[in-house]
């Protein structure tokens, strides 16, 4: 880009960002969720880093946030309530540390880490031990007078008192214990931190706020906000609010930040005891753990504080913009972030879908570089309003394919360009259709190209024959060289077949023909899987193995017969009935077993019953084993899985992260068991 285009693209970024961030803290509404806007701010940041000439005083990176609301009494806070600056990854981690080194050559740093509660930030001021006021941060240096609503959350004490004696391994120094005894009978003590709320708790009162048909809150940060600004203190006392102090602004001695989280452990305050770290790989390996670990807190993080531990050379290092140089927040890797579609792509699938592909300015999400995005559909691509050149919410969560949520028609140039829907297929050239009841254009020549390959992809996947050496290049090899039209050539391949191609020694020939023979035995399961019938899933492929027992009755099945079958409805069914009404697919399975495949009964996979007449539901993601293989643990000992929870649900297998399944597994009353417990089972 141009310096005249990066400083347009700063000033629409500010735009955006300066409307979301009011929504969020003055009115207390969202539209796009906090890892978007996190992702719009760190895009803004490092182009006014780059190009500090562009930095304005009214950018969002030199103010804290939003205006107070009327109705509240305005606090004017005597030391401003700065902003932490992100970073987001390792490199940017050690950029920090290579700045701060220039700044103070001198100076060997050691850091502070605590967990970043994604909570409401107040200060408290205590007056003689009292507490005085509380405020809530407003613009940075004026604030509202919440205290009543304040005052009504159990964990933030009224009157400050020293429990040293009740904090086992906490030690003040004589001079601090000296300095806080005299400012409790007569000086100031500010203290700040958090007001937040449990996950389970705001679950439960998200709940009951739904039934009295209000409307609910995004997340557990807006319920505490709301309840803290708000008129009545008695809505605010009915709210399990929490308060989590991160921080103590009055001098008392302290030397290092890690001593101010003792003071405020002795004074009765709720906080994170730490880590000191002296270098960062420590920081990163603490980091890492707490990424592991987040799920698991009562309460929701989204990164850990890295503070300059020592408060001389905190100090020295001041403030740049709104921001302390000597602190950042050290972002959990996010599951959602905004970059630039550079082009849009046809893919053509197995059974012929074609789906539009959003090609990406290549961005981090949930730890893993993104590229593409699923757009779905074009009914999806006119219902966003996407163009070529967008900028976009990219929404990554698990194993799930990436996906486009949401365009910032505001971030336009006027470069952007409509993307218009092909009438015919991308490979083969053949007019496409969309089926009724369907919103996907297909392409339906079976000969098509790369419908073939996408079909041989799927064939020697791990879900089907599961040939090892055997991937998608060496497929494409075999099909442009002529040696393979259908899977069902694989299986007559031979070594001199393989020989002239290039790079391919008589070793390594000799292994591959070896690897396929040995795949010709299969399951039914698999081998209903395999033959790509249209909406046919493992478990459902599973569940047609299990009622039918052979694949000759499945051949014979009338449709009004598959459509009695539990969890089989009417479009899967005329699926499967149309698949094997037509010749050419039956003279495929009749190919495949003259080639010498063997389809084993179901009977043979089972190597006990255990678990028979029990149906697991899995959540979240496992730590010892893939979802597949959890689900072949359970089908070896007899058991069932189903894709969603019902009453006929016996437990749900709940990893990390899991998503609605476990809130209605509660409201159904259905078991949820852990790994550990599951492991134990399946042992």
């Amino acid at each position: 880009m141009t310096k005249a285009e990066i400083k347009k693209r700063i000033e629409k970024l500010k735009k955006v960002i300066i409307y979301h961030r009011y929504l969020y803290h003055v009115l207390n509404r969202q539209e796009i969720s906090d890892a978007a806007l996190d992702s719009l701010k760190h895009e803004l940041y490092k182009l006014e880093q780059q190009f500090p000439e562009f930095i304005t005083p009214d950018s969002p990176t030199q103010r804290v946030a939003g205006k107070p609301l009327k109705g509240f009494k305005k606090v004017k806070h005597k030391i401003p309530m700065l902003s932490i600056e992100d970073v987001f990854s390792e490199k940017e981690l050690q950029d920090w540390e290579n700045y701060l080194k220039r700044l103070i050559p001198s100076q060997g740093f050691e850091y502070f880490l605590e967990l970043k509660i994604d909570g409401f930030a107040v200060t408290l001021v205590y007056k003689k031990g009292i507490l005085e006021h509380g405020a809530t941060r407003g613009n940075g240096w004026l604030g509202e007078d919440v205290t009543q609503n304040l005052k009504t959350i159990e964990s933030i004490p009224l009157q400050l008192e020293i429990h040293s004696s009740l904090t086992p391994g906490i030690k003040l120094s004589k001079e601090i214990e000296e300095n806080l005894r005299k400012l409790i009978k007569g000086g100031i003590i500010e203290v700040r931190g958090e007001v937040y709320m449990e996950k389970k708790e705001f679950a439960r009162l998200n709940k009951e706020i739904a039934k009295r048909g209000e409307k609910t809150f995004a997340n557990p940060r807006n319920l505490a906000a709301g309840s803290i600004r708000q008129l009545n203190p008695e809505l605010a006392a009915s709210r399990p609010l929490k308060f989590f102090a991160y921080d103590i602004v009055t001098d008392l001695g302290q030397k290092t930040h890690s001593q101010v989280h003792q003071i405020l452990f002795s004074l009765g305050f709720k906080t994170d005891r730490g880590k000191e770290c002296k270098d960062l790989e420590e920081i990163v390996a603490y980091w890492k753990d707490r990424t592991k670990k987040r799920e698991a807190f009562p309460f929701k993080i989204d990164g850990v504080v890295v503070s300059v531990n020592n408060n001389v050379a905190f100090k020295k290092l001041g403030v740049v913009g709104k921001s302390p140089r000597g602190i950042r927040a050290f972002k959990f890797s996010p599951k959602e972030a905004t970059t630039i579609i550079e082009d849009i792509k046809l893919q053509v699938g197995r059974t012929g879908a074609v789906t539009p592909v959003a090609v990406l300015k290549p961005v981090e999400i949930d730890g893993v570089t993104i590229s593409r995005a699923t757009l779905h559909n074009i009914d999806e691509i006119k219902k966003l309003g996407v163009k070529i050149k967008d900028t976009v919410s990219v929404v990554r969560a698990g194993d799930v394919i990436p996906a486009v949520s949401r365009v910032f028609p505001e971030l336009r140039t006027g470069r952007e360009r409509k993307f218009e829907m092909p009438e015919t297929c991308p490979s083969c050239g053949t007019k496409l259709i969309k089926p009724k009841g369907e919103v996907i254009l297909r392409c339906p020549n079976p000969k098509c190209f790369a419908r073939r390959k996408k079909y041989f992809y799927h064939f020697i996947s791990k879900g089907g024959f599961d040939i090892v050496g055997l991937g998608p290049r060496i497929i494409d090899r075999l099909i442009d060289e002529g040696l393979v039209s259908d899977p069902a050539d694989l299986f007559d391949l031979k070594e001199g077949d393989i020989l002239p191609l290039e790079r391919f020694a008589e070793k390594s020939a000799q292994n591959l023909i070896k690897a396929i023979q040995l795949k010709k035995k299969i399951t039914l399961p698999k081998f209903i899987y395999v033959l790509g019938i249209r909406n046919i899933g493992e478990e459902t492929a599973y569940l047609l193995a299990e009622h039918f027992g052979s694949l000759q009755n499945l051949k014979r099945v009338s449709l009004s017969e598959l459509e009695e079958i539990r969890d089989i409805g009417p479009v899967v069914a005329r699926s499967i009935y149309e698949f094997f009404q037509e010749k050419r697919n039956l003279k495929f399975i009749e190919k495949l077993k003259k080639a010498g495949v063997i389809i084993e009964g179901l009977s043979s996979t089972v190597r006990s019953s255990r678990l028979k007449g029990l149906t697991f539901v899995l959540t979240g993601t496992l730590e010892t084993m893939t979802r597949k293989q959890a689900k072949d643990n359970i089908r070896l000992l007899g058991g069932e899985i189903s894709e969603s929870v019902s009453k006929n649900t016996d437990y749900l297998v709940v990893g990390k992260e899991p998503g609605s399944k476990l809130e209605k597994a509660k409201k159904l009353g259905i078991e949820a068991i852990k790994e550990e417990e599951f492991l134990k089972m399946v042992k």
